[in-house]
């Protein structure tokens, strides 16, 4: 079926299309409770097909001039508040915004197909002048939503997950490189990781670059596990990975977050472990958590305000087409503190 011109399309099209009524389509647009998250996806659908948002009474740009810029995050409500990450980068992005007297728009979204829809939706109802994309995925939906829409956008991610579409991005291949040869350095031969969500392109990478670095080292044992970096999960990682016997277990364990590896380290003390005499904990991003440890963690150090704040001004320069371009910001750095040593012989 050929999609209708968007200024002759109704919310009365839209909700026949999706087979519910017109208030659903109100809810739906409005993020109101009251519906499935399939009926939600279903109208979200309907609407893309047939090229319809509401129409809004949003700020509009004047020239090259942005009042509010969109971010939407798919991660529980729950995580994101405990996450230093997005706190840390959220507050480089608004550092930016105000010097532009611009706001921020943040939706936490249950999946991809619904930033998708709200992404196009703020888009077409002229609530935003451009949105940071970030958590990229293979073959991720978004970058082709982008392109089709002509929505000025920078993808926080590594070029190869974002097609066409500007992007700035950390070197997470080489950081997790050097961590691992860190550890081996000191002598570590049994080395772990706890990453991130499996489905993340980031974290893919730094999989494989985890991987690459045991094989070149010949480590004797290399461990990686994914989670959904909570400290929860983060904990039940470690607890699993420590409880085996002393010869098998590993001496050393790289984490994707910060709160994961404070959650390591309780778990190391609750088995009634030494760090770093028993095994060396080793955190990546190093907020303030990192100092508030004992013993201190060591890190993988990132300027994540900084990051978010050079994302925002990165997204400017799409909108007046005088930016950089793509391009990477620094790698981060290793950071030894009290959790890192040689193991015990």
């Amino acid at each position: 079926m050929t999609a209708q011109p968007a200024s002759r399309v109704t919310i009365k099209d839209v909700a026949a299309r999706a087979g519910v009524s017109k208030g659903a389509v109100s809810l739906a647009f409005n993020h109101k409770p009251g519906l499935s998250e399939t009926t939600r996806d279903r109208i979200f659908k309907a609407a893309r097909e047939l090229g319809w948002a509401p129409n809004l009474t949003a700020r509009t740009l004047a020239g090259s001039r942005v009042d509010v810029v969109g971010l939407a995050i798919c991660r529980p409500a729950r995580l994101l508040g405990l996450e230093p990450f997005y706190m840390e980068f959220i507050s480089g992005v608004e550092s930016v915004l105000t010097e532009h007297s611009c706001s921020l728009l943040l939706r936490l979204v249950r999946n991809m197909e619904e930033e998708v829809g709200i992404q196009e939706s703020w888009w077409r109802g002229r609530q935003i002048g451009g949105a940071i994309l970030v958590d990229f995925r293979p073959d991720d939906p978004r970058v082709a939503s982008a392109e089709r829409l002509g929505m000025p956008v920078v993808a926080v991610g590594d070029p190869s997950l974002t097609g066409s579409l500007t992007s700035v991005w950390t070197d997470d291949a080489t950081a997790v490189t050097e961590a691992v040869r860190y550890l081996a350095a000191l002598g570590h031969r049994r080395i772990a990781r706890v990453g991130g969500a499996a489905a993340l392109g980031h974290t893919a990478v730094r999989t494989a670059a985890f991987d690459e670095a045991a094989r070149t080292l010949e480590l004797a044992g290399a461990w990686q596990v994914t989670t959904d970096y909570s400290g929860e999960a983060g904990a039940r990682a470690t607890r699993s990975m420590l409880a085996a016997d002393a010869a098998d277990r590993p001496t050393a364990i790289v984490y994707d977050n910060d709160i994961m590896a404070v959650a390591g380290l309780s778990v190391a003390a609750e088995m009634g472990l030494s760090v770093p005499g028993d095994v060396s904990l080793l955190a990546w991003d190093d907020s303030q958590l990192c100092r508030l440890t004992h013993p201190t963690l060591s890190a993988m150090s990132h300027d994540v305000h900084g990051f978010g704040a050079e994302a925002a001004r990165t997204l400017f320069g799409v909108i007046t087409g005088e930016g950089p371009g793509s391009h990477p910001v620094p790698t981060p750095t290793l950071t030894p503190r009290g959790s890192t040593a040689p193991p015990r012989m």
